[in-house]
């Protein structure tokens, strides 16, 4: 993974010292605890106590906390402390680069309802995201172009009620935290709470690193809200917000088009009262990738519990999780192209691609959105989906429905923007090449519908899939105008066999391969040996051939009824050059020079899959060297029998 090591410099910081000791009683940033004869430069502190704060939970340190921020800040960085107590905080506090501020065991930052936070600045392009996306002054602490900076300790910042959830008037906040262009951010142990619209927004900024924070903002909006940023790692994150919890997004409120990627987020909670628990979006207006999400519990989420949209024309890839567990989710997975398009930089439509779920359990809640993959038509289907041990539990208790293709409104991104699923399970809508591996999906309350309805996509395979039938249901798995659909080795809850209905779809099962036929036991030119001195082959070994153009292996393939059959070649190739061979059948060619490439190693093993015509009977199949190089090491031919 690409994970990049943040915050050095603030260790250094920190540890290292970059303020002089200085006078004792002076209040610009005694040292303490240092051992006797410790060199003189050492880790700075800054106690707000020592520049007027009183923590007394009734008078203003805005000021006092200010002035040790710049002091901090002038000796090159250090930590600004505040011991134990209540610190009110009616203005905005302005952070500086190379200062933490840490909060004691015991120590309180409170909003205030004075009105008399800073204005939110203007912004050119605050008609491209919502009003408290577009400004970040009105915020209890802000900062912009900072680096090396972080809020730690075991405290709190608390809103205190005074923070407001909506459109803020002249010195009113709606934040608690909000920084944009940061490099170097560290927040980890503290608590926020009642954090208006926003605990914590972040906007441009990288290396982020984030442990047992805590964020409680259930009775307010959004928790924390990670936009436009890169190389992020946020672990033991507790956050139960009303809006959403943890989100990704990337607007346009910075007048650009933003990366967004390289991050973990691992062993956290999550709960969202009225919205997403773990989400991409609505804004996406710069493209993200590589995201790793890891042993994450979510307990309620009345939109989606893992919900990803692109309505901006962002491509979101290389997406994946692990080992999450979700209670009481009303839409347990939901992807979602739409057309939007509210980005300054005349976008087009997004992609999303390359996402993989394992080792999924969700639970879902009424009212229920079936987990839904909607793509965009044309060149904007939803590509390259893989769950893998995903098993889910809806409510259920419907009536059997339509089973046509609901109402969608395509610049809004909420489960409901889809109408009711024809389907109690996975709704699929232009989606290409999903597989679902070793899931199911079961329903609390009989349902009408059937488990599984995809439409007007491609390859979507199911192996060893459950599905719990409903009585009325018409069948259990439906595909329409769909290309190339696959179902093995799956079943009822009670081991049936399930029901298929594909209306104008073409499966896409490969044949069975009945036989296999070793190169050790077929024929092979002069100067061909059977070797076993390279790991990972079938039988009893395999065909090492001669170093020379022409040299080849021949089986004898039987084949129940004559038609153009797939064969499949079992070889290796431990050098980075081809090894083209040209096949034969019954003396005639097939597509000549087909490529056998590098597999990184002689014990590494690849196939190749190649079409050819086969007769009724005994076929001859001769694969030869087309390079003084000679063949791969072949091991076995798979065909029919």
């Amino acid at each position: 993974m690409k994970r990049i090591a943040v915050l050095v410099g603030l260790a250094l910081f920190v540890f290292l010292g970059l303020a002089q000791a200085p006078a004792m009683g002076s209040p610009a940033g005694s040292a303490h605890g240092s051992a006797p004869g410790a060199a003189a430069r050492v880790a700075a502190e800054f106690n707000v106590r020592d520049y007027g704060a009183t923590g007394n939970g009734s008078t203003n340190d805005t000021a006092a906390v200010n002035k040790a921020i710049t002091a901090a800040n002038a000796a090159g960085g250090g930590t600004v402390r505040f011991p134990s107590g209540s610190y009110k905080s009616a203005n905005s506090i302005h952070l500086k680069s190379n200062v933490t501020l840490q909060l004691d065991s015991g120590a309180t930052l409170t909003g205030s309802s004075a009105d008399t936070y800073d204005a939110a600045e203007s912004n050119a392009y605050d008609a491209y995201q919502d009003y408290g996306h577009s400004h970040f002054h009105d915020a209890m602490i802000w900062g912009d172009r900072l680096t090396n900076i972080g809020f730690t300790g075991s405290g709190t910042i608390d809103g205190g009620g005074n923070l407001i959830t909506g459109n803020p008037k002249a010195g009113e906040a709606d934040k608690i935290i909000s920084l944009t262009r940061c490099n170097g951010l560290t927040l980890s142990g503290i608590t926020l709470r009642r954090g208006g619209h926003f605990a914590a927004l972040i906007n441009g900024c990288s290396n982020v690193t984030s442990d047992h924070l805590t964020i409680d903002t259930a009775g307010d909006r959004d928790g924390w809200n990670i936009i436009s940023t890169t190389n992020a790692v946020i672990t033991h994150a507790d956050i139960a917000a009303n809006d959403d919890a943890l989100v990704f997004k990337s607007d346009y409120a910075l007048g650009a088009k933003l990366p967004n990627g390289h991050v973990v987020v691992h062993d956290s909670h999550l709960s969202a009262r009225c919205c997403n628990a773990l989400m991409f979006g609505s804004e996406t207006c710069g493209d993200f990738t590589d995201y790793q999400f890891q042993a994450i519990t979510i307990t309620g989420a009345d939109k989606s519990g893992l919900g990803m949209v692109s309505m901006d024309g962002a491509d979101i890839s290389d997406v994946h999780y692990r080992d999450i567990t979700m209670t009481g989710v009303r839409s347990p997975i939901m992807q979602k192209i739409g057309t939007r398009k509210r980005c300054g930089n005349s976008p087009g439509v997004g992609h999303i691609s390359d996402i993989t779920y394992d080792d999924i359990t969700a639970t879902g809640a009424s009212p229920a959105f079936s987990p839904t993959l909607w793509g965009e038509s044309g060149g904007n289907h939803i590509d390259g989906v893989t769950f893998r041990n995903v098993n889910i539990t809806v409510p259920g208790g419907s009536g059997t429905t339509a089973v046509t293709v609901p109402s969608n409104n395509p610049t809004d991104y909420n489960p409901n923007s889809i109408g009711t699923r024809p389907a109690y399970g996975w709704y699929l809508h232009n989606a290409n090449h999903i597989t679902f591996t070793d899931s199911s999906v079961r329903f609390a309350a009989n349902d009408g519908r059937p488990a599984v309805l995809a439409n007007t996509g491609s390859t979507v395979t199911f192996d060893h899939f459950t599905a719990q039938r409903g009585t009325n249901s018409p069948y259990d798995l439906g595909f329409q105008s769909l290309t190339g659909y696959c179902v093995t080795d799956s079943a009822n809850t009670t081991g049936g066999a399930l029901r298929v209905n594909a209306t104008g779809s073409t499966t896409g099962c490969a044949p069975p391969s009945a036989a296999r036929y070793e190169a050790e036991d077929g024929s092979y030119s002069a100067g061909g040996t059977v070797d076993t001195d390279h790991t990972g082959y079938s039988g009893t070994g395999f065909v090492n051939s001669a170093n020379a153009a022409g040299a080849y292996v021949q089986w004898t393939v039987n084949a129940a009824q004559a038609g153009t059959a797939d064969i499949t070649l079992g070889y290796a190739n431990g050098t980075t050059a081809d090894r083209p061979m040209d096949l034969t059948v019954n003396g005639a060619a097939v597509p000549a020079g087909t490529s056998f490439g590098g597999t990184g190693s002689w014990n590494t093993w690849h196939t190749a899959v190649v079409a050819v015509p086969l007769r009724a009977g005994a076929n001859t199949i001769r694969a030869t060297a087309t390079t003084a190089a000679g063949c791969p090491n072949l091991d076995y031919l798979d065909g029919p029998a």
